[in-house]
């Protein structure tokens, strides 16, 4: 874990990349967030989607509830569940570490000026693994907040999958830096191109209540996944 060491003045005056790496890891945080999941592969004609409440704290790791879902049962079971319950190991195993955005797992490239009056900084995974990403962060000039992480997985993650592409978004709620948005696209042999996407809308984060999210009405959890 890094640590911020550098006096606040000469912080204030550093270059962006070094702003950012000067805020060392991001804490854990507590929340209860409404997350929107959608996937789809345009080859099968075939989509589907889900509204899941999830809840994390680092006594009791990741709890999800869905409380509605639609479209397809084999793409809400073998995508978007396997999505919740991948996130779920990960926390379980104490493997959030390996994706974080630091020198242990990243090199990191000049920053240069990119649209929406952030800096562009290039990354390149210091390792194979399907948690990191090569291309580049986009993060605020002024004090190194991270705003989005866009590129490709270091690593495939399965024969089927050759190339995924990956959009990470943040924001700063109550203080903290927390995901707002994923979106991905997988190229899979046979199956071609197909698209994931999960959305947060933060119900409280750690103990602070930051919204009052509503799941969108539609089918109940209670059709069969196949």
């Amino acid at each position: 874990m890094l640590a911020s060491v550098a006096p606040v003045a000469a912080i204030q005056h550093a270059p962006p990349l070094q702003r950012f790496l000067s805020r060392g890891e991001s804490p854990t945080v507590a929340y209860r967030a409404l997350r929107h999941l959608e996937a789809s592969n345009a080859h099968f004609g075939a989509k589907g989607s889900m509204d899941v409440w999830t809840e994390f704290d680092e006594q009791h790791g990741l709890r999800y509830e869905i409380v509605a879902e639609d479209g397809s049962g084999y793409i809400r079971k073998h995508v978007l569940l396997a999505a919740l319950e991948g996130e779920q190991k990960m926390w379980s195993a104490h493997e959030p570490q390996r994706a974080s955005v630091t020198p242990d797992n990243y090199s990191f490239d000049e920053a240069h000026p990119a649209p929406e009056g952030l800096e562009s900084v290039g990354i390149k995974p210091r390792r194979k693994d399907v948690l990191l990403v090569q291309g580049a962060i986009f993060i605020e000039p002024d004090d190194g907040e991270l705003r989005r992480i866009e590129g490709t997985l270091s690593k495939a993650p399965s024969f089927w999958t050759r190339r995924v592409e990956i959009v990470r978004r943040y924001d700063k709620i109550a203080g903290v830096r927390v995901p707002i948005s994923i979106e991905s696209v997988a190229h899979v042999l046979i199956a071609g191109r197909s698209t994931f996407s999960m959305t947060y809308q933060y119900e409280t984060i750690n103990g602070q209540r930051v919204g009052a999210p509503k799941p969108a009405s539609g089918t109940p959890p209670s059709a069969p996944i196949d």
